[in-house]
């Protein structure tokens, strides 16, 4: 029994940084969210100074990254199960899908202040209606894996296709654009790499997805294409996957 309550308080202290890296992740989410919404809200009303602002605080998730790989690292050390190393490192490639959001909306920014130097070239429609698909979907792969929801992740994943294609009938109009007046083109240049890194935002959800999908299922569906038409294989518990 006293063999018993000294394992149980070893594994408390282990659970208790686990949970508060969990909480970090969630905490980063919302800033690359924020991050991504800043930028389209300086494309659309033409805001120099919040473009500047969403650039200047990538900082802010970088060093958050940096953070949360320390803890990981640390906690990797301490893990008493192979199943609490497969969620630490899913949470490390979560933490560098999130970074990479970051990232995408620094880039958005950037061509915000080019684009904000020129008259507008159209009304913002496509890019803000992709921007909200792409941030749903980081969004609720994000709560899948906290909730431990793999089905929940899997239904995200064919949403990707659903950006591409706006991303591709953005690309087609805009380079139409360019033939009919080749003094639009460095406007369309720089709406096409916005479209770009939204498309690219909702990849990082997708691979977010994919990765909860592997924690809780056991189920490595990287490339297969496997979003929610495979469904029988969910553990019910939303456990992660005993050890074999």
């Amino acid at each position: 029994m006293n063999n018993e309550l000294t394992g149980n308080s070893a594994a408390q202290p282990f659970h208790q940084e686990l949970a508060a890296l969990k909480e970090q992740l969630v905490m980063m989410g919302r800033l690359a969210e924020s991050a991504v919404r800043q930028a389209l809200k300086a494309l659309v009303e033409r805001n120099d100074a919040l473009a500047r602002q969403c650039r200047d605080e990538d900082e802010i998730i970088d060093s958050l990254e940096v953070k949360l790989d320390d803890a990981a690292i640390t906690l990797l050390t301490k893990a008493p199960l192979a199943s609490d190393l497969r969620l630490i490192a899913v949470a490390m490639k979560i933490c560098h899908n999130l970074e990479r959001v970051g990232d995408e909306a620094t880039t958005i920014a950037r061509q915000v202040l080019e684009l904000n130097a020129e008259p507008q070239l159209k009304p913002y429609i496509d890019l803000p209606s992709m921007a909200e698909i792409a941030l749903g979907m980081l969004r609720e792969a994000l709560d899948a894996f906290i909730t431990r929801q793999p089905g929940q992740a899997r239904a995200i994943i064919p949403r990707d296709k659903q950006v591409d294609a706006l991303n591709r009938q953005l690309h087609r109009e805009l380079l139409s654009y360019m033939v009919e007046d080749g003094r639009s083109t460095s406007r369309c240049l720089n709406l096409m790499v916005i479209s770009k890194s939204l498309e690219r935002i909702a990849d990082h959800a997708t691979n977010i997805a994919e990765q909860v999908v592997y924690l809780y299922e056991g189920r490595d569906i990287r490339h297969t294409g496997k979003g929610a038409a495979t469904l029988g294989a969910t553990n019910p518990k939303g456990d992660p996957q005993p050890d074999t």
